[in-house]
């Protein structure tokens, strides 16, 4: 029976060796040639193509005698009881060369692991014989828990295996990174250190490298963010006027140093002169960190950590060549090209850079105990790959703005979530997005946080060109789960050989259907897993019969114009009248079943009769007020292609009907009520075009702006409706599926917060054009635009709409234009595009599960009259980190959350409340990440710290404290404040943060290839933060907020300037206020108006932002308008955003969270 045999040792690991038994000889070490850069034997002194390794204690070298080599030591350290000679010492921990003569390592040098783990081979054991009387040979010492011990920190063993090694894990290696580059090339340690590398700088300059400076090339507030090391194409600069000898590709590479090794070999050690007569010292190397990336360059205090009883780095200053293919890199190295990045001039200094971690210390060493599964590991939906935690400083610099456009931070689900690979699987941001991309899995971690957590549903985003359409199911095969009614989804589960599902919100088993698989068009067998519904988080069914109550109702568009005499004194019927006409080949009528009809209304209600056999349109009029009544009951709605003639009759001749009335009543209540008995039997629209407050009959109305009351604790009051009669009105609407849409022209108080109650409810839409005059053409242009991308919406019809969750959480409080008609169901007359719902959700009980869903479906009739259910589905990942917790909050989304509850504070409350509330949630998640999240968990702290992904929030809280919609004066008329806070509840996320943070940019200097058309559309300028530092003599500036766009024009501009851009000699000529640029044929004049162009193009919403010229010394009121966008700046009362900053800083310092 053959003797078992031992498993061969893993190959880059030394075999431990077992103690000789008593009275018996240790075994001989085994000694190899030596190769440069491995510890074995001395050679000759260092050439200058020879690398040379410094001792380690900081001494000098003893002199030796170079003309004969001395006997080869063992390639080791001795265990206790070693000679205690320090020459001794020296030779032992000398890296020797091969023959005396070493030359640099080669790129395509590799040197293969060395067998069974020896030091050196048994060729070379019988001239080492002497060696046995010094010590034992090098061994590795006993194991602890099945792992091997680090190296000596004198010196890497050349048993050693290469990082990432099967025989060995890689040192500091990051568990994000699991693919390494392709091996690379070690660089020569004799080269010239090119431009801009860390020993062309004294240590700790953080300048910008290689000569660049600030601004040149590059926003000077916005440097561009880094690549990863070995995401870089490394460049390689060898030594001038050095050719390699063909005898190196035939030598193995230098053994990768272990950077503890190369840390504690230059501790207090002096310089060693070599052949170069230059001084050199061994690479300091650190391991990158796991969650972002450290900019060399702004890191100039940044120091690794040490070993116990090393308290000093200083002597390793000077950084050499690194490895392509490790994951190391040198701090202040240049990677490659784009590593190296100026620092702007404002975060120079001893703040921490706005963007960098302030600890990187701790993250690494987080990031290493997390490698070695020491601590709590990730969280659920954190497998293998966490979130980038990173904290910045906020004073002391300004605000990067530019990170409002980056996307939200990345949902990291656990590998294997998504029965498919799609990358379409999860819901894209523009339709759905929540303030927490990692779910707490209690609400007692939610709670600890001070974090809101809610979901942002944008159901009906338009489809602009270049954006991918919402994929169709037309087999109408709709699986749902039978418990919870969950539509089948990517994160479903497939059981019992694909023969039922699992449902993910419910968990409970359902039947597949059995033509699922099945194509009943080509009577063809389908594959599954190709179909829209497991592949897209968005989709759309369409819905069966069983959807249906009735057949899908005609789109219905019914006009309700004011006629009295402001009306048509302000020009609005006219214009109101030419739009209407000018649109009907817009209005969408795909079957040709869209019906119209309209009702004029002064003091009495005027009815058109619009049938087609009536070759002229009949007016009918009703004075009753009390009773409003139908004249007739048919032909007052009519189909728009039969009465297309007479429409077209009665549209010409409206602004000539009333052109000499002298009414100025305005029966609106008792028209809606008549409008309602018309549409309610269909559903539909009802557009109310309003120039005056309604006086007359049911909803009557009166003045009530009072000035006593703005600014004070009262003023609340004139923001909620006055008369119950449209909030009554509004919930019948919403019963029929009857819509009723707002557009109110004021000259005087028009009382938005009562009228803007009906589309509130019924799920339509506010426009508001305060003091409007058709005689400026900008006022008719504005809302004649509106209009008619109004009418051409395919909106949605008789929509209901529920958000289904994971059993743990539940929908608590929704914010928007809609009715809910029970706990979760919210039913909309009309679903416009792009208008934003926001949704808060609280928790029924802990989650144990790794992944939460939310899905959205809203069943509704299309315009073009098919019933069908468009279903978004969003899964994220559960974590019981809050650091992670923290580091996945979306900041777009808290401030569009509390933007909404801001404004239901303000109207059911005080103002003065709801700007508390936005304070205190600022110094709540302030407090909590100063005490949680940071070291300075207790006492005062000189700086406020939040996670990078949250840096800009409390900039929007300021622009929300400093918006009309919220700020405190009483200089606000409430007309003004109701529609900002309509738009602060309706406004998709992203044009809310526009309208809270508006862009700002510098024309007069601006690249030459801004306002060009590039590659993806026309070139726009970079934003500058909003502040009137930015503004200069002689300069042009643009500012817009989605809802109007402002020139600001320095008083010093230049004649050129005004030339160029206006078209008149000189600044005096410019006329201010609200205008249209000319169109001339200079190249800056036609630039500006293609960025205003695409200004106006770029949102997605049918709001048309009116241009306004603002001169420097021009209107004070217009002056002021404008410098109140600027949010940086202090407006008094409001601080500025430093002073702001300090504000909640001394709230943090000072509260206990």
């Amino acid at each position: 029976m053959r003797p078992a045999q031992a498993a061969p040792p893993r190959p880059g690991f030394r075999p431990q060796q077992q103690p000789p038994a008593f009275g018996q000889q240790p075994p001989m070490p085994q000694q190899s040639i030596s190769r440069p850069g491995t510890p074995g034997q001395l050679s000759g002194p260092p050439t200058p193509q020879q690398g040379f390794r410094p001792p380690m204690n900081g001494t000098q070298p003893p002199p030796q005698n170079f003309g004969s080599r001395p006997p080869p030591l063992s390639g080791g350290m001795s265990r206790p009881g070693f000679p205690q000679d320090p020459n001794q010492m020296q030779n032992a921990m000398r890296r020797p060369s091969a023959g005396g003569n070493s030359m640099p390592p080669s790129p395509s040098m590799q040197r293969p692991p060395m067998p069974n783990g020896a030091i050196g081979s048994p060729s070379m054991a019988h001239q080492q014989p002497h060696l046995q009387q010094n010590g034992s040979p090098l061994q590795r010492p006993p194991s602890v828990g099945g792992m091997q011990r680090a190296p000596s920190p004198m010196m890497r063993p050349s048993t050693l295996s290469q990082p990432g090694s099967p025989g060995m894990p890689r040192p500091f290696q990051s568990p994000q990174i699991q693919t390494r580059p392709p091996p690379g090339q070690f660089m020569g340690q004799g080269q010239q250190p090119h431009p801009g590398s860390p020993a062309m700088r004294p240590m700790g300059h953080n300048g910008p490298p290689n000569g660049a400076m600030p601004g040149y090339g590059q926003s000077q507030s916005q440097p561009p963010t880094p690549k990863m090391p070995h995401q870089q194409q490394q460049q390689q600069f060898p030594p001038q006027n050095q050719v390699p000898p063909p005898q190196q590709l035939q030598q193995p590479p230098t053994q990768f140093q272990d950077p503890v090794v190369a840390n504690l070999g230059s501790v207090n050690s002096a310089p060693v002169p070599t052949p170069h007569g230059g001084a050199h010292k061994p690479k300091r190397m650190y391991p990158q960190g796991a969650g972002s990336y450290q900019d060399p360059a702004s890191s100039g205090s940044f120091q690794p950590a040490v070993l116990p009883g090393n308290t000093s780095l200083q002597g390793s200053t000077q950084p050499q060549q690194l490895n392509q293919g490790s994951q190391f890199f040198v701090p202040g190295e240049n990677q490659g090209s784009g590593m190296v990045q100026p620092v702007p001039a404002y975060q120079q200094g001893l703040q921490p850079l706005a963007g960098q971690p302030l600890q990187p210390n701790m993250a690494q060493l987080s990031n290493q105990l997390g490698a070695m599964n020491v601590g709590s590991g990730p969280g659920y939906g954190f497998s293998g790959q966490g979130t980038s935690q990173s904290t910045v400083a906020l004073m002391g610099v300004a605000p990067k703005i530019l990170d409002l456009e980056a996307p939200p931070p990345t949902i990291n689900l656990p590998t294997g979530s998504s029965i498919t690979e799609s990358p379409y699987a999860n819901c894209d941001p523009s339709y759905k997005r929540s303030t927490l991309n990692a779910i707490p899995n209690t609400s007692q971690l939610l709670q600890k946080s001070r974090l809101p957590f809610g979901l942002v549903i944008t159901p009906y985003r338009s489809v602009k060109e270049g954006d991918a359409p919402v994929p169709v199911v037309t087999d109408s095969i709709i699986a749902r789960c039978r418990r919870c009614r969950t539509y089948i989804n990517p994160y479903v589960k497939f059981v019992e050989g694909g023969r039922r599902w699992k449902c993910n919100m419910c968990y409970t088993l359902n039947q597949v259907p059995s033509s699922f698989d099945y194509d009943p068009e080509t009577q063809q067998p389908v594959d599954r897993w190709q179909r829209k519904e497991l592949n897209h988080a968005v989709v759309e069914y369409i819905a069966p019969t069983e959807y249906m109550v009735r057949p899908p109702q005609p789109l219905v568009y019914l006009f309700l114009i004011d006629v009295s005499y402001p009306a048509v004194q302000c020009g609005m019927v006219a214009t109101a009248a030419t739009t209407i006409l000018e649109s009907l080949d817009r209005i969408p009528n795909d079957e040709g079943r869209t019906k119209i009809g309209i009702i004029t209304i002064d003091s009495s209600i005027h009815f058109y009769k619009l049938s087609s056999a009536a070759a002229e349109p009949q007016m009918f009029v009703v004075s009753d007020l009390d009773e409003p009544f139908l004249p007739q009951p048919q032909d007052l709605l009519c189909n728009l292609k039969e009465c297309r003639p007479t429409l077209e009759a009665l549209l010409n001749r409206m602004s000539d009907m009333f052109k000499d009335t002298q009414i100025i009543g305005n029966a609106l209540g008792p028209a809606l009520q008549a409008a309602y008995k018309m549409v309610a039997p269909i559903g539909g629209k009802v557009l109310c075009l309003q120039a005056s407050l309604p006086n007359l009959g049911s909803g009557a109305l009166k003045m009530r702006e009072d000035p006593k009351l703005l600014g004070t604790s009262k003023e609340s009051t004139l923001l909620q409706a006055a008369s119950s009669f449209y909030k009554t009105m509004a919930v019948d609407c919403s019963k029929s599926q009857v819509c009723v849409d707002m557009f109110l022209f004021g000259s005087q108080y028009s009382d938005v917060a009562t009228l803007s109650c009906l589309p509130r409810y019924t799920g339509g839409s506010t426009f508001f054009y305060p003091a409007f005059t058709a005689a400026k053409s900008e006022d008719a242009l504005k809302f004649a635009h509106e209009l008619a991308e109004f009418l051409s919406q395919r909106i949605a019809l008789e929509a209901l709409m529920r958000i289904r969750a994971s059993k743990g959480v539940r929908m608590s409080a929704f914010y928007g234009n809609f009715f809910v008609r029970s706990t979760d169901l919210l039913a909309l007359p009309n679903v416009p595009r792009d208008q934003s719902y926001s949704i808060e959700v609280s928790y029924e009980e802990n989650l144990n599960i790794p992944v939460v869903c939310f899905q959205t479906g809203l069943l509704h009739t299309s315009a073009s009259g098919e019933r069908r259910i468009r279903v978004l589905t969003l899964a994220l990942p559960v974590t019981s980190s809050l650091s992670e917790l923290y580091a996945s909050a979306d900041q777009v989304a808290i401030a569009t959350l509390l933007a909404n509850k801001a404004v239901e504070r303000g109207r059911s409350a005080k103002l003065d409340d709801a700007r508390d509330a936005l304070t205190n949630k600022m110094v709540d998640i302030l407090g909590v990440y100063k005490t949680h999240m940071t070291a300075s968990s207790s006492g005062a702290t000189p700086n406020l710290q939040i996670s990078d992904n949250l840096k800009l929030l409390p900039l929007l809280t300021l622009g929300m404290l400093k918006h009309v919609a919220l700020r405190g004066g009483s200089q606000i008329p409430s007309d003004l404040r109701s529609y900002a806070m309509y738009l602060f509840s309706t406004l998709p996320s992203q044009c809310l943060i526009s309208y809270i943070n508006p862009k700002f940019y510098s024309l007069h200097n601006m690249p030459g290839n801004c306002g060009t058309i590039g590659e993806n559309g026309i070139e726009m300028p970079v934003s500058m933060n909003l502040s009137s530092e930015r503004l200069e003599r002689g300069g042009l500036f643009m500012l817009e907020d989605s809802q109007n766009i402002f020139l600001w024009v320095s008083k010093d501009a230049v004649p050129q300037l005004c030339m160029d851009l206006f078209g008149v000699p000189n600044y005096e000529s410019i006329r201010g206020g609200k205008t249209t640029l000319p169109a001339l044929e200079t190249d800056f004049n036609q630039r500006v108006n293609l960025i205003v162009g695409k200004t106006r193009e770029m949102r997605r919403t049918p709001y048309y932002p009116q241009l306004y010229v603002i001169k420097e010394d021009g209107d004070p009121a217009l002056r002021l308008w404008f410098l109140s966008h600027l949010i940086e700046d202090r407006a008094d009362p409001i601080m500025s955003y430093h002073q702001y900053l300090g504000h909640l800083k001394d709230k943090v310092n000072s509260g206990s969270f």
